[in-house]
């Protein structure tokens, strides 16, 4: 019996039958469904309406020693009949998601109109701030993708994790792997690392355990932590230039600046340019006074990821050069590409108030968001209070590489080492 899926049909050629009135007419082929006879060029069987097809199952599909061969041109016909149907199948499918499709852009559309007139109504009252919603809307789509590319990217670890595990105890560390990613996934993070530490000990080498705990310290700032599982991660895969790229910041962060520079140096090399390396070495030649060399990495860093980052950076030691011009420029290009730049107003403060261009460093505070100066007994005006208090923070006179600098330096480095030599968004929350 023939069913949706088209697998059986019964050809019938010379057989006769009688119309409502009594007439003989001739059959065509029978239903493959309800085996009724219909007459030449009906569509849809007049008994059940099932759509009739000229081949269902094939002669040729059958085996059968007492048949003779098939012709050539028949078993074509066949051929080009059951593709026929399943081409007709597919096509009304098609059809079907199609018009689904067209439905849900249409609900989609009304439900945006509705959206878009009920913020009109409530801008117009008073209760609602257009711009602000846009941005927090956006903000929030952006939060609810990176969280969904994270879980993503949790699951793919586990998964390595377990794969990369060997020892005698596989069940233990299968239960401690498991419940500590469900406890993350859970936002229970201080106790579910907790267990992967555990988990650690049960396998030293396990190198993607190793550096899923050690992304975690590090992008908390925990860089004495991140460095010992990093360096674990290292041993296990010393190909892996990501692992090279951490280790390196960490171990600049913690002060020991030859294995840092090193590192930095060998992860350039090996992965290619990236704003974390050239930072970092940047930052570490700044340590030794060697400007050069330092202005030289910044540039680079700049080269690899256009950023007001890389341009505060830049425009950070240009200042601290006496390079003003230089320095304006780049904080002109930072606050352009973002105009919440709070610390890079600041610096372009400091500058016109070198240049003894007060106003303009006024104008540059009140951009920043900063109170207007009010008069004061002090000898120093409050401008200038306010930008040597900022030039303490410009991000450059900082004993350590990663927890010592303003907090979004600290937000960029990071998330470009995570990001660095990899298309996948890792981290250890």
């Amino acid at each position: 019996m023939l069913t949706q899926a088209g697998s059986v049909e019964r050809v019938a050629e010379g057989f006769t039958n009688t119309d409502f009135c009594g007439m003989p007419t001739t059959i065509s082929h029978y239903c493959q469904k309800c085996l009724a006879g219909n007459p030449l060029g009906q569509e849809f069987c007049t008994r059940c309406g099932t759509r009739l097809m000229l081949i269902v199952e094939t002669p040729s599909a059958r085996f059968d020693l007492t048949e003779q061969s098939i012709p050539t041109d028949e078993h074509l016909l066949e051929r080009i009949s059951a593709v026929e149907n399943r081409l007709t199948r597919l096509t009304e499918r098609l059809e079907r998601s199609l018009d689904l499709l067209l439905r849900q852009a249409q609900n989609s559309y009304f439900d945006r109109s509705l959206v878009k007139t009920l913020i009109s109504i409530l801008s117009e009252d008073g209760l609602v701030e257009p711009s602000r919603l846009e941005r927090l809307w956006s903000d929030r789509c952006d939060k609810d993708a990176n969280e969904q590319q994270r879980s993503s990217h949790r699951e793919e670890m586990r998964l390595k994790i377990l794969a990369e595990y060997s020892g005698g105890n596989r069940r233990a560390f299968e239960d401690l792997i498991d419940n500590a990613f469900h406890l993350i996934e859970k936002d229970q993070v201080a106790t579910g690392m907790e267990k992967l530490q555990r988990a650690a000990e049960l396998n030293v080498a396990n190198a993607a355990l190793s550096l899923f705990i050690g992304e975690h310290f590090f992008r908390t700032g925990k860089t004495g932590v991140a460095q010992g599982y990093l360096i674990r991660a290292r041993d296990a895969s010393p190909e892996d230039v990501r692992i090279v790229l951490l280790l390196g910041l960490t171990c600049a962060d913690n002060g020991d600046s030859e294995t840092a520079k090193e590192l930095l140096a060998s992860a350039i090399k090996r992965g290619g340019s990236c704003f974390s390396g050239h930072y970092g070495l940047g930052w570490l030649y700044l340590a030794e006074n060697n400007s050069r060399k330092a202005l030289a990495e910044f540039k680079r860093a700049l080269g690899a990821r256009p950023s007001p980052e890389a341009h505060f950076v830049l425009a950070s030691l240009y200042y601290r050069l006496d390079r003003d011009q230089l320095a304006g420029r780049h904080l002109r290009k930072a606050v352009k590409m973002d105009e919440n730049y709070v610390e890079a107003f600041h610096l372009l403060a400091m500058i016109y108030e070198r240049a003894g261009q007060t106003e303009l460093a006024k104008k540059a505070l009140a951009h920043a968001g900063s109170e207007k100066p009010r008069r004061t007994k002090s000898r120093k005006s409050p401008v200038k209070q306010r930008l040597l208090k900022q030039k303490l923070n410009a991000g450059l006179e900082t004993s350590r590489l990663l927890t010592g600098m303003d907090r979004r330096l600290q937000s960029a480095l990071r998330e470009d080492a995570l990001h660095a030599f990899t298309g996948v968004q890792s981290d250890g929350n």
